[in-house]
């Protein structure tokens, strides 16, 4: 048995298994049936061209050859059908698929003629190579026609397609350029091109990498199926080689290497369904969890909508009432209503987070980019909060930089929320002492080294006399619900939210903000880098 007659065994038997195994997936499906028939039509091309392969005269050469002829007939005609099915397009083109079928059908009723394959003779190490007849060449003009046909269907849908349905187009060019590819090194040497049909291979690739595909969603059935099939082919080598033994030491050695592969066979084949098994039900349980989560962005998107308008709402009147618009209040009437008015601020910043939140994890983010001066932003969140740190007999000093800073593109507001947080933390976490704001840029090493002064990314570096973080707490920092010790111990407000909020706008920014502190009661600063762009 040669090369080319071995490689056609395997095909044969590899294309079948995968053709049951996906028509009994859904026998129901026309996609599922169109598959196995395509695959059938690859048996049929294997098998005939193992039987020609082993042909001893040139009468029996040229009956097998025409065998394996049916299935090459067959091969672009229901690969076609079945690419329609996928595509779910076999209604929009029924006319070319009755038109391929006719066509198709003409050359198979003469597939046994000399007309077709008028006979065989010797070229390069094949004694019985097949000759073209007249009506081999439109022929397989038809083939090319279709099969490009097809693949073209495939680019067009390509474009359109979810992300799921992309996947298994492109599994299926992908499967398309090896399959086609290989199985066109079997037409040359009809036209007499020293070229030996190398790609025999390609096929049987062609109907596993497009099972593969269709069973994107059931993708360990497929991987237990190529599993015992490598252990059943490796297994009936071995059994072949152990019957081929000469001597007892030979059928003791050679037995002995049987029953120890199918040993082990028979446990990889339980390891991977296991692993599989294990695999499915995780998968599972990432799908519910995704949906939950979902779920609970959703609830937390309308639940915030709903709080935020009554919210508002008493802030205003709040405000009036504060104001005298309803009359004067006293001074024992005042203290009170200033704790409600700033506990309801605590609440309007708490449904703003979580909004954020919300909105960041949807992908549904607004940003508006507008060229800004940093600077003038950090001097306004400065004198904003001044108010703050005063109450608190706290020094807010922003050291202006010596030379201007260029504009940066940005969103004002995010970049607003990313200063109030980390400055409303430096102000909350700090007794006594000051807190320090500036603004720098920041020259990489090779703007350095050369005699260009273009600046990089620009730095705001806010340093406090605060509490301080340890290595741990500095971890945990920027993630959400997460409050480093000095939150704790120091105020029972807040959520954890803040940072982590801010972390995420500068990843909108394509920007960084991380923290350094030397330990505790040393005092924290907190770094923001953005590109200039």
């Amino acid at each position: 048995m040669n090369i080319f007659a071995f490689l056609a065994a395997i095909n044969t038997v590899v294309s079948l298994l995968i053709g049951i195994f996906v028509y009994t997936q859904n026998r129901k499906s026309l996609m599922n049936k169109t598959f196995g028939l395509f695959s059938l039509s690859v048996v049929v091309w294997s098998a005939g061209y193992f039987l020609w392969q082993n042909a001893k005269t040139p009468e029996d050469a040229l009956f097998w050859s025409r065998v394996l002829m049916i299935g090459a007939i067959l091969i672009p005609i229901l690969n076609f059908h079945f690419v329609l099915a996928f595509l779910n397009k076999v209604k929009e083109q029924r006319i070319v698929l009755y038109l391929g079928y006719a066509l198709f059908s003409f050359f198979l009723l003469l597939s046994f003629s000399s007309s077709f394959v008028s006979g065989v003779e010797q070229k390069l190490e094949f004694l019985f190579w097949p000759n073209p007849g007249i009506l081999f060449h439109p022929f397989l003009l038809l083939w090319f026609v279709y099969v490009i046909y097809s693949v073209v269907l495939l680019l067009k849908a390509r474009g359109t397609a979810t992300q799921s349905l992309r996947s298994q187009i492109e599994y299926i060019l992908f499967a398309t350029a090896i399959g086609y590819g290989g199985g066109i090194t079997n037409f040359f040497l009809w036209y007499n091109i020293p070229i030996p049909p190398i790609g025999i291979w390609a096929p049987a690739l062609y109907v596993g990498i497009v099972a593969y595909a269709m069973v994107t969603k059931q993708l360990f059935g497929i991987r237990i199926l190529l599993t015992q099939l490598l252990v059943g082919v490796i297994s009936l080598l071995l059994l072949v080689n152990f019957l081929s033994s000469e001597t007892p030491f030979e059928y003791l050695w050679k037995g002995s290497l049987l029953v120890a592969f199918l040993i082990t066979g028979y446990l990889l084949v339980r390891s991977v369904m296991s692993e599989i098994k294990q695999r499915e039900e995780l998968q599972q349980a990432y799908a519910k969890l995704k949906e939950l989560d979902e779920a609970k962005s959703e609830f937390v998107s309308i639940a915030s909508h709903q709080l935020r308008t009554p919210l508002t709402a008493i802030k205003g009147y709040m405000s009036m009432i504060m104001e005298g618009s309803y009359g004067n209040l006293n001074e024992a009437q005042q203290k009170p209503m200033k704790s409600v008015y700033e506990s309801n601020e605590r609440l309007i910043r708490l449904v703003n987070d979580l909004l954020n939140i919300s909105r960041i994890e949807s992908g549904k983010i607004d940003m508006k980019w507008a060229k800004k001066n940093i600077a003038d932003i950090i001097k306004n969140v400065v004198e904003e909060m001044d108010i703050k740190a005063k109450e608190k007999k706290l020094k807010l000093v922003f050291e202006k930089p010596e030379e201007s800073l260029p504009e940066l593109s940005l969103d004002e507001e995010k970049i607003r929320n990313v200063l109030l947080n980390i400055l409303d933390n430096a102000i909350k976490y700090t007794k006594k002492g000051k807190i320090i704001i500036r603004a720098y840029t920041k020259q990489e090493e090779d703007v350095r080294r050369s005699t260009s002064n273009t600046p990089s990314n620009i730095m705001i570096e806010v340093k406090d006399t605060g509490d301080g973080m340890t290595q741990e707490e500095l971890s945990h920092l920027f993630e959400s619900f997460s409050r480093g010790g000095a939150g704790t111990r120091m105020s029972t407000e807040g959520a954890g939210l803040g940072l982590y909020i801010a972390k995420q706008f500068m990843k909108l920014h394509k920007g960084k903000i991380w923290a350094e502190s030397e330990g505790r009661g040393e005092g924290s600063t907190f770094f923001i880098e953005l590109p200039v762009q």
